[in-house]
């Protein structure tokens, strides 16, 4: 698959490398119910930006994973050599929402061979461009920054348990990527703040140059040195599963920063808006069922229904 950017003239896209969880999930919602749905940070987002950019996957799964799931990634010219395969279970997890699917409730988590899982990237990968560290243990996190070579742009997101639980670590994470993307209630927590506009100026003054913060249904704040752009959510009327909404969000929005090869501001306000348009298609089916028969001619059409939700004209002299 060639990936090609048609504001530049058709340049190639660099490849994006990803490192995180690959999971089986069992997931209950208002929708129905599935057992052992292919998911995990790094499928997640690997879904959502091999749409734009080739894709190298680092991740760990036990030997009862079904790999065959995995092949539209390979179809899309995703390289899954870094999935590396041990004997023992694969990370499951589990949870349920409630009607409103902005409640969610974790039933179980089993790391298996997650557990022990400390990332090595392969040689082939160390000059990835473009870089997006999931949500796992920023002590992993930091393994990996050590081992890549320099990229265009290192992003990662984080998540309560590791704001709580390794704030130190953590720390040193967030002084060395260039874009960090988290949860509005993550952002407030991290900072301390209450204010979510206090609250990314505060994790910008910690190291990253560009803050993203999710707000679900809501939409999305980004900040850089350009100041505060804001996009809403798209209206969905049906919800059926937004367990990878957030990676797939990433997925949007890393992938359009490979494709057009640009991090300058106009750019990035532009990959913000991809992001909320994969992040909404993810939610229209369970784990990454959606992102399978996607096509970038709907995410087109989608990001231009974002540009009419937003347009309006102020009359002369109002």
């Amino acid at each position: 698959m060639t990936y090609r950017d048609p504001e530049d003239g058709g340049a190639p896209a660099a490849p994006i490398l990803v490192v995180g969880s690959v999971a089986l999930d069992e997931i209950s919602t208002p929708a129905g119910h599935r057992e052992g749905v292919v998911g995990g940070t790094a499928v997640n987002f690997s879904a959502a930006a091999s749409l734009f950019a080739p894709v190298q996957l680092v991740g760990v799964i036990g030997d009862d994973y079904p790999t065959d799931e995995l092949d539209f990634l390979l179809r899309r010219g995703a390289d899954l050599s870094g999935l590396e395969r041990r004997p023992g279970r694969s990370f499951r997890w589990g949870g349920f929402y409630r009607r409103d699917m902005n409640t969610r409730e974790t039933t179980f988590t089993e790391l298996g061979v997650f557990a022990d899982f400390h990332p090595t990237i392969p040689e082939a990968f160390r000059g990835a461009p473009w870089a997006f560290l999931g949500a796992i243990d920023p002590t992993l996190q930091l393994e990996v920054l050590d081992q890549i070579e320099s990229p265009v742009l290192a992003a990662c997101d984080t998540m309560n348990y590791w704001i709580e639980g390794t704030p130190e670590r953590l720390a040193e994470v967030i002084e060395k990527i260039d874009l960090i993307t988290l949860n509005d209630e993550e952002a407030k927590q991290l900072s301390g703040e209450h204010n979510l506009a206090r609250a990314a100026r505060w994790i910008r003054n910690r190291g990253p140059r560009h803050v993203v913060i999710k707000k679900g249904e809501h939409g999305a704040v980004l900040l850089t040195g350009d100041g505060f752009f804001l996009t809403p959510g798209f209206p969905l009327e049906d919800v059926v599963d937004p367990t990878g909404a957030g990676d797939a969000f990433a997925g949007g929005l890393l992938g359009y920063l490979a494709r057009c090869g640009s991090i300058t501001g106009p750019a990035l306000r532009r990959a913000v808006v991809y992001g909320c348009a994969l992040g909404s298609f993810a939610c229209e089916a369970f784990g990454a069922g959606r992102m399978v028969t996607l096509t970038m001619a709907e995410v087109e059409d989608r990001v231009r229904s974002f540009g009419a939700l937003t347009r309006f004209d102020v009359p002369a002299g109002a």
